[in-house]
């Protein structure tokens, strides 16, 4: 399978490239960023036969059989729909888009064209998170309450690479689109009531009709550990997800050696993405499937005034 990465420069694009590079019969043959010097230097350095500052001519290439966008939030809705349109199939790096409405366009035209179409719902292939839904699934437990922190120090504009970015991402619209779809996803219920707080940070509550509850604290102002940190607490245990590890709540690693073929979310993302693609079938995380974490964005954006 042939893949153009679009954003292929910026700190989730060079992941993306890392992650395809170790799945058997995938080949990047297309990457395209905003200037020239920067995504000539790329392709060069990867010994990638094409580079490009228009999407549209790397859709064109016959060489390109599907597309991973890690460009700015703002441009992904009518990128996806471009890719659709193009006959390529897509994966959108989180958010798909930066509205419920743009959302729902994203959805509308997978169902017209037909193309496949995945949001990068990078938390539901951790296999730290992995591990709980497996564990939900054979009725081992169930969640009570999901505690969450997403805390950065963003008072400059610069990446996850610590480059500075033209383009800015969003507390609500990003960072909580993690933790809403996960939530929903792992408890397998949409969420029936939500709130929004909002000052100079965000915190975020979540009811789902069962009576399980999500507490989500998000900070750009955090001048400490930074990332994502889950704290599941269950009716069997409680779990604490950083990222690709897992822990019980006393601290103990969870051995997940088992779980899945890479340690690495993003990689595992992109194997789904690939093996839907071969499969002919509706990935987990296709956009239809994320569209209830877009409307929970925002019906909690709402809550906001009031």
């Amino acid at each position: 399978m042939r893949i153009c990465v679009a954003g292929a420069y910026g700190a989730f694009g060079t992941k993306h490239l890392d992650a395809l590079a170790a799945i058997d019969g995938v080949n990047v043959t297309s990457v395209m960023g905003p200037t020239s010097s920067k995504i000539n230097a790329l392709a060069s350095e990867r010994g990638i036969g094409h580079a490009s500052t228009s999407l549209d001519e790397c859709l064109a290439r016959d060489n390109v059989d599907a597309v991973i966008l890690a460009t700015p939030t703002q441009l992904h809705a009518e990128q996806a729909i471009a890719c659709m349109r193009a006959g390529k199939p897509v994966l959108i790096e989180i958010p798909m888009a930066d509205s419920l409405e743009k959302s729902k366009e994203i959805c509308r035209v997978q169902r017209e064209t037909g193309v496949l179409a995945m949001a990068g719902q990078v938390r539901r292939f951790n296999p730290s998170h992995q591990w709980i839904r497996n564990r939900i699934a054979a009725g081992e437990l169930n969640i009570q309450q999901m505690d969450v922190q997403t805390y950065f120090f963003r008072r400059s504009n610069m990446n996850a690479k610590g480059e500075p970015r033209s383009w800015t991402d969003h507390l609500l619209w990003h960072h909580a689109c993690h933790t809403v779809d996960l939530f929903q996803y792992q408890t397998g219920e949409v969420v029936s009531e939500c709130y929004g707080l909002e000052g100079l940070d965000l915190s975020i509550g979540m009811k789902t009709p069962s009576g399980a509850i999500c507490t989500l604290s998000l900070s750009f102002n955090n001048d400490g550990p930074l990332g994502t940190f889950f704290r599941y607490i269950c009716d069997n245990g409680t779990y604490i997800a950083r990222y690709d590890d897992l822990f019980d709540g006393r601290e103990n690693p969870i051995d997940l050696s088992g779980v899945a073929v890479s340690n690495n979310g993003i990689e595992l993302i992109d194997r789904e993405f690939v093996a839907a693609i071969r499969d002919g079938r509706e990935p987990n995380g296709s956009v239809h499937e994320v569209l209830d974490a877009m409307s929970t964005l925002d019906r909690i954006e709402k809550s906001f005034s009031g």
